[in-house]
């Protein structure tokens, strides 16, 4: 039965497709169905909508909130996209579209969409509540004074620990870690879980090296072994470098775990292994593949590059660094890779793919989901990269669907693991924010840990 209010806002795009976004992304039913009265006899959306520019952008935004198989909302997106990008006689609302079609709402990290609001609404006082923008201002400068401590504290570990110093293959990218650990946990509340994150991603560039950049493959078999045994005196057999990313390896997991069961009672130190032997496995089928001049189908590099991608390490470990209760029932279905754990994972996985395809191709570096695609399908690369952008999006109609599968999973964590998707978008949206970062992934650094709000205008 509609309520008063669904039908107060039948008549409203705008209105309505707040209502149909808001209750998808707290997990309240939404049909399709309630876009039916802005269609015209043949189905399609009414034309006369596009002068709606304000129910154009909100329409948009509810199309991204799509179950795969849902036709309306896939007309909705081409529709609204079509309109939002011939927008060139609406000055007043071009920022905004300009920023909405970079990314929609829900793929945008959520500090980093903050930041940019306050920015953009800063000149624009008389148009909301003062009060409201300075109370976002001051709680966004509030947590990046958070912030900044916690990355001042970890610079002293990241020295100390001496890796980027040590290993002359490793990228130093401690604060490039930090920025995917704070868009993962970004409540303040999980200060530990952000520091031990970073700790771990840090940890996952320095084997990403070790694997694609400095180690032979019988080496890189030997490591994967001495990682699988995770024995500290079967590190002696290892060249120098690699004993020095084992040992680095295991202080840190050894480090965590403890932190873990002082604060949740819980031995988390199986778990984090294996997830850790894990991705070093998926990094030797890679080696193996380069070495080897193999170049697998789609399918095959899919069913380990969401492994290879690191983000089943990075959600793990967020599971246990995020205050979830756990029980023992919790952790066995969370060991299994539940599917959100995957689609999230895939996303990372084929963003990172989507920008460093083309220049790991011409290195002649392992293939990437661009490389099987061309080959398996006999396409150009312009076409290969509009499939995997397909794949992506699937990916997140998964994720939006799963938000209504019951599941023994918080929405909490559910939250956490659309986070590590967010990031992914903004961390490669404009180039590789990690091998190669540039003056967008420099400026989202910047506005998320180090401008406070105010100092800049939009």
């Amino acid at each position: 039965m509609p309520t008063s209010y669904d039908k107060g806002i039948v008549d409203d795009l705008h209105s309505t497709s707040l209502y149909f976004r808001l209750r998808r992304q707290h997990g309240f039913a939404a049909s399709q169905s309630m876009f039916d009265g802005f269609k015209d006899q043949s189905g399609a959306f009414m034309e006369n909508l596009s002068m709606d520019m304000k129910g154009m952008l909100s329409l948009y935004e509810a199309s991204h909130f799509a179950f795969e198989g849902e036709e309306s909302m896939n007309h909705a997106r081409a529709f609204t996209t079509k309109c939002l990008e011939s927008v060139t006689g609406h000055l007043q609302m071009e920022p905004q579209v300009t920023h909405t079609l970079e990314l929609p709402l829900c793929q945008w990290m959520q500090r980093l969409e903050a930041r940019w609001y306050i920015d953009y609404l800063h000149d624009k006082r008389g148009e909301i509540n003062p009060a409201l923008l300075e109370f976002a201002k001051l709680d966004f400068n509030m947590s990046m004074n958070v912030h900044q401590s916690e990355l001042k504290e970890l610079s002293g570990w990241w020295i100390d620990l001496g890796l980027a110093r040590k290993l002359s293959f490793v990228r130093d990218r401690l604060v490039e870690s930090f920025f995917c650990a704070a868009a993962i946990l970004p409540e303040l509340q999980f200060g530990n879980g952000r520091k031990a994150l970073t700790k771990v991603a840090a940890m996952i560039i320095t084997l990403d090296d070790l694997y694609d950049v400095y180690g032979l493959l019988d080496e890189l078999e030997l490591f994967t072994n001495v990682v699988e045994r995770w024995d500290i005196n079967a590190m002696e057999q290892l060249p120098e470098n690699m004993k020095i990313c084992a040992l680095a390896l295991e202080n840190i997991t050894n480090e965590i775990a403890r932190d873990i069961m002082r604060e949740e009672g819980w031995d988390a130190l199986p778990y984090l292994r294996c997830e850790w032997v894990k991705l070093c496995k998926s990094f030797l089928v890679e080696a193996r593949w380069h070495a080897k001049g193999q170049l697998p189908t789609l399918e095959e590099y899919l069913q380990n590059a969401w492994i290879s991608s690191s983000g089943p390490v990075l959600l793990i470990y967020s599971f246990f660094l995020s205050r979830q209760k756990i029980t023992p029932e919790l952790i066995d279905c969370i060991i299994a890779s539940p599917d959100i754990i995957r689609s999230a994972s895939m996303v990372f996985r084929l963003c990172n793919d989507l920008v460093t395809g083309k220049a790991e191709l011409e290195r002649g570096d392992a293939p990437t989901s661009i490389h099987c695609y061309m080959h398996g399908a006999g396409v150009s690369e312009a076409m290969a990269c509009e499939h995997i952008k397909k794949l992506i999006d699937l990916e997140w109609k998964a994720m939006n669907e799963q938000s209504f599968v019951l599941s023994p999973f918080s929405k909490e964590f559910n939250v956490i693991c659309m986070n590590l998707a967010r990031m992914s978008h903004c961390l490669y949206n404009h180039g590789d924010g990690i091998g190669s970062p540039g003056k967008r992934a420099a400026d989202n650094v910047s506005s998320l840990l180090m401008e406070p709000v105010g100092s800049k205008k939009i």
